[in-house]
């Protein structure tokens, strides 16, 4: 007799099976739905784990955040990540001071010079040439 590791209500099987017969979701959260379908039929963890090419801990943990969360798993969370060090408008300040005529002696605004102009506008605490670099690169 097989362990059922998890019940799945009428509702979410159907859901599961609309996610793995549409093709417009994500490869992980098909992966997911599968994994639930088979345990939902009786196969073992390891069975399960074999059959998608993902490890049982990683099936274990879809049982356990699944029986937690619901269906509600199978969809990424947002991860924080670190917030921007400059906003929109620094960004525009920036790119508008590049456009601008160079300071006397040069020809045209290098990417060191314009670093450290930013900063001694207070456009940006401080700021790499490279960073410079990158903002307006993405300018047209």
């Amino acid at each position: 007799m097989k362990k059922e590791h998890i019940k799945l209500n009428k509702e979410d099987r159907e859901k599961l099976e609309e996610i793995t017969s549409k093709g417009k979701h994500r490869a992980r959260v098909y992966k997911r739905a599968q994994g639930l379908i088979e345990m939902g039929k009786g196969k073992t963890l390891q069975e399960v784990s074999e059959m998608l090419g993902v490890s049982y801990v990683t099936i274990s943990n879809w049982k356990d955040k699944y029986k937690s969360e619901g269906l509600e798993f199978l969809q990424d969370k947002k991860r924080p990540g670190r917030p921007p060090e400059i906003d929109g408008m620094q960004r525009a300040k920036i790119t508008a001071l590049a456009c601008s005529q160079a300071p006397l002696g040069h020809a045209r605004w290098d990417l060191r010079m314009l670093a450290e102009k930013v900063v001694e506008l207070g456009y940006c605490e401080e700021i790499s040439h490279t960073h410079v670099r990158n903002i307006l690169k993405k300018t047209s």
